[in-house]
């Protein structure tokens, strides 16, 4: 074996999660996988990893959870852009999360933390977005809210405690393992097959591949500056209707036809009465009015120049990462497909 120090990995029957789980073992690495149900083993089936129980919001299991490990990949979060209590739901859950989750590691004698945060984290003033640009000023999102406040106060309590803590701070992450439900990426690209995005909504989404985004977060553990941060991204976005047009060309029988463009006030309506839906069925909107104002015409570009330099980070394109999460979802039979082609 490679490498014989411990590594626990929070969040692990999540999309990341799970996949930086394999590829640690893959590495030689010995891994402690952390999960808050114990009982779904799905994910971990065929690994050489421990599987315990342990919750962002359960100080006590967490220090449990971190004793004897070195290295703590903290992926845990509620990775929800919707909620009927936000502020509880999410803000909440990832601010005490990550404070648990610092606290603890200072606890349990763990000397470095590799904390993930997320593109919701930077200022996109100015683009490609850098991450010396600092955070974002844009407040009107709960979850964005939480990623900023969440990494900031890692920072503070990591030198409070004197631990290296570096973050990393992926973009929409697809591919690879999943198991369901999905993420909020995946399930973009699970829509398109599904023929459910009717409408142009003028709306890019800097799509990354899950397995880059956790070689990513090794290269982080191993290589990172303590006290820095590292996009985990890909240089350009890729509009919803672009994305569509790959799912076009990769499965021609699908029929898949691309969204309608559509005035803005129209948008504003639309997500409005999806709104009205979701407040009787307790269900996500598929679009809300918030997702019109904030990301219609944002460009989710990014500076690497950082990770791939300091790193030693570099991404597969886009457009192959895309195909190969479409792909995936197909061959998986994660999506139940209209009109099939026999």
């Amino acid at each position: 074996m490679a490498n014989q120090q411990l590594s626990l990995v929070n969040g692990a029957n999540g999309h990341l999660g799970n996949n930086l789980v394999r590829l640690l073992i893959s590495k030689g690495i010995l891994v402690r996988a952390a999960v808050r149900n114990i009982g779904n083993k799905e994910p971990f089936a065929g690994l050489d990893c421990e599987v315990v129980q342990s919750d962002i919001t359960d100080k006590q299991s967490l220090i449990k959870a971190l004793q004897g490990v070195e290295t703590f990949y903290a992926v845990g979060a509620a990775f929800k852009l919707w909620a009927k209590d936000p502020q509880k739901e999410i803000y909440d859950v990832n601010i005490q999360g990550t404070r648990n989750m610092i606290e603890a590691a200072a606890e349990a004698g763990v000397k470095r933390i590799v904390y993930v945060s997320s593109i919701a984290a930077l200022n996109y003033t100015a683009i490609p977005a850098k991450e010396n640009y600092g955070y974002n000023p844009d407040r009107r999102d709960t979850y964005y809210n939480s990623k900023n406040d969440g990494e900031k106060l890692a920072f503070e309590l990591a030198k409070k405690y004197n631990i290296e803590l570096v973050a990393v701070l992926p973009s929409a992450m697809i591919g690879s393992e999943a198991f369901a439900p999905l993420n909020v990426s995946y399930n973009i690209l699970k829509l398109i097959l599904q023929k459910e995005i009717p409408v142009e909504t003028n709306i890019a989404l800097n799509w990354v591949d899950v397995k880059d985004v956790a070689e990513g977060c090794y290269l982080a553990a191993t290589k990172g500056i303590s006290g820095e941060r590292y996009i985990l991204a890909n240089e350009k976005c890729t509009s919803i209707k672009d994305t569509t047009k790959i799912a076009q060309q990769l499965f021609p029988g699908l029929k898949i036809k691309l969204p309608v463009a559509v005035p803005k006030p129209v948008l504003f309506v639309i997500a409005w009465l999806m709104e009205l839906g979701s407040k009787i069925s307790g269900k996500a909107p598929l679009l809300s009015t918030k997702d019109i104002a904030m990301f219609s015409g944002l460009q989710q570009d990014f500076d690497l120049s950082k990770s791939r330099n300091e790193l030693g980070y570099n991404p597969k394109n886009p457009t192959m990462a895309v195909e190969e999460a479409l792909g995936y979802l197909i061959e998986h039979q994660l999506v139940p497909l209209k009109n099939p082609d026999k």
